[in-house]
C-alpha cells in the first residue's frame, strides 16, 4: 500500500528512478483496485439492472493512468532507458512483450543520467528518497 500511496503522490513525477519493487507493488494494487471495482460495478449492475455502473471502473481509469505512466517511466529510467520507450507498447504483438521485458529487468548498477541507484541508496527510508533525485 505504501508503494501505491508514494506513486500517487508523485503522480507528475517523470524524473528520477523506480525500483521493480516500486513498480510492481502499485501495478499489483491497481489489478487488485480494479477487481474489486468489477466486483461492485457487477452488483450495482444486478441491483439496479443498469450499465452505467461500469463508469466506476472508468472514472478509476482516468484517474490512474498519469500516475501509471510516471512510475513506468521512471522505471523505464531505472534500467537506463528512456521514457520514450513506453511508447513500444503500442507495436502490434511484440510491443507488449518487449516492454514487459524490460520493466522486469534488474536495476542499472551504479548512477546513470537519470540519478542514483534506489536500491543501494536509503536502504533504510527508501520510499521517502525514490524518484528525488
Amino acid at each position: 500500500m505504501k508503494w501505491y500511496i508514494h506513486c500517487i503522490k508523485n503522480y507528475a513525477n517523470f524524473s528520477g528512478r523506480a525500483r521493480r519493487k516500486e513498480y510492481w507493488m502499485f501495478f499489483l494494487f491497481n489489478l487488485f483496485v480494479f477487481f474489486i471495482l468489477g466486483i461492485i460495478s457487477n452488483l450495482i449492475s444486478d441491483i439496479f439492472g443498469t450499465e452505467e455502473s461500469f463508469l466506476l471502473i472508468g472514472a478509476y481509469g482516468l484517474f490512474i493512468i498519469i500516475p501509471h505512466i510516471a512510475c513506468a517511466v521512471r522505471r523505464l529510467h531505472d534500467i537506463n532507458k528512456s521514457g520514450v520507450y513506453w511508447f513500444v507498447r503500442f507495436i502490434p504483438l511484440i510491443g507488449p512483450i518487449w516492454l514487459l521485458i524490460l520493466l522486469v529487468e534488474d536495476s542499472w548498477d551504479g548512477q546513470n543520467k537519470y540519478g542514483a541507484n534506489p536500491k543501494n541508496l536509503y536502504n533504510d527510508d527508501e520510499i521517502n528518497f525514490i524518484g528525488k533525485e
